[in-house]
């Protein structure tokens, strides 16, 4: 048998066509012999990862055992499966793998995604825990995360974003992101009233809905954003997380992430020199409205990504483009981005060497081929 990453290494990351009904059906195989609590349902567009640790580093904080599944990863595949307070090491992942393996048909083991595998994988790590916090990878309704009993669904905001997978209106996208919503959901700050609409229509359905806010006292929320350390685009996604905590009457203190690191979200590694794994135009703004300066911005994208928009927004704050080289297929071709970039009056070149203030920014992709090679310059 192939240990985990070899075996992992053989399953692409990405399908242009997903078959639904399989992670469903191989669930069934397996329910009756996974102990595992109803989960805390993470949906949105941008902000799951970071409620997702917001809550679970506070579960941890308050004494309960806690897991939180968050995907795509920045260095190590074992940062996607959190348990107490740490990634999950290499023999614990071995040995959930072993029992997937052996509980599978050999059929069922092939066909099933990279994501469906792992999103199996982290279900088993966290058996028996207090609390399990899964982050949906793609949508909502049709993920493979969508398939475990929940105890409530938390939604983040929701935005445009793989368009050809959700659909090109924000009314069938929060449409695909709140199907899959089981009885209960609070929802965190929201732009767009196509999400209030559909929200009616699954109240008309039997599920019952929050407001995130509806839990905090007005001087309480004030008071909690001046103590907050992290990014103030963050700060709506730690009140959806503390907003679950309110009403299970579970005490917090903001005191409690004082010691919480959250790689990757809008990151000052060193002075001037910021990473944020945001690829999509609503990161693209928080990212505007969080810099202080204009700063030189290190960038790459995917084709399916509306690259031109996400310029345009970063432009006020861009002192000049460097494109780093991903290796992916989908990643779109260089020439492309830069014309595009200097249709919008953007100076570029391709990215060879730090030149601060800086910020890297574009995808889990382009932060970790940026990681890997300033790592290596630090003897890391």
């Amino acid at each position: 048998m192939l240990r985990v990453d070899e075996f992992l290494d053989q399953k692409p990351l990405f399908y242009k066509k997903i078959d639904l009904q399989r992670m469903p059906k191989t669930y069934k195989l397996i329910k009756n012999k996974l102990f595992l609590k109803p989960i805390i349902h993470i949906v949105g567009t941008n902000g799951k990862g970071s409620t997702g640790r917001f809550l679970a580093h506070t579960l941890l904080k308050k004494g309960y055992s806690v897991g939180h599944y968050t995907s795509p990863h920045i260095l190590k595949f074992n940062e996607r499966i959190w348990i107490n307070g740490k990634d999950i090491d290499d023999e614990t992942l071995e040995k959930v793998h072993l029992k997937l393996q052996r509980l599978l048909p050999e059929n069922v083991i092939k066909i099933l995604s990279y994501f469906e595998y792992t999103t199996l994988l982290a279900a088993f790590a966290f058996e028996n825990l207090d609390f399990v916090i899964m982050e949906a990878g793609l949508g909502g309704e049709f993920d493979a995360t969508n398939v475990f009993d929940k105890k409530i669904s938390l939604i983040t905001t929701i935005d445009y974003d793989h368009q050809n997978f959700l659909g090109n209106s924000i009314e069938e996208i929060a449409t695909t992101k709140l199907n899959s919503i089981e009885k209960e959901a609070i929802i965190g700050r929201q732009i767009h009233d196509e999400v209030k609409s559909v929200k009616c229509k699954m109240k008309s359905k039997g599920k019952n809905f929050y407001d995130y806010k509806e839990f905090f006292e007005k001087m309480e929320v004030e008071k909690l954003k001046k103590e907050f350390k992290f990014a103030p685009f963050l700060f709506d996604n730690y009140l959806l997380a503390m907003s679950f905590l309110k009403k299970e009457g579970i005490n917090f203190n903001i005191k409690d992430i004082e010691d919480l690191r959250l790689p990757g979200r809008f990151e000052e590694i060193e002075k001037d020199l910021f990473i944020d794994v945001g690829h999509n135009p609503l990161a693209a703004n928080a990212i505007v409205n969080a810099l202080e300066k204009k700063v030189n911005l290190v960038y790459n994208t995917y084709k399916d990504k509306n690259y031109e928009k996400i310029l345009k927004i970063l432009k006020p704050k861009i002192n000049k483009l460097y494109l780093i080289d991903i290796k992916n297929e989908r990643i779109e071709e260089k020439e492309k981005i830069k014309n595009t970039a200097v249709n919008l009056g953007i100076e570029v070149e391709d990215f060879k060497e730090i030149k601060k203030p800086m910020l890297i920014f574009g995808s889990f992709s382009v932060v970790e081929k940026f990681l890997k090679g300033y790592n290596a310059s630090k003897g890391l």
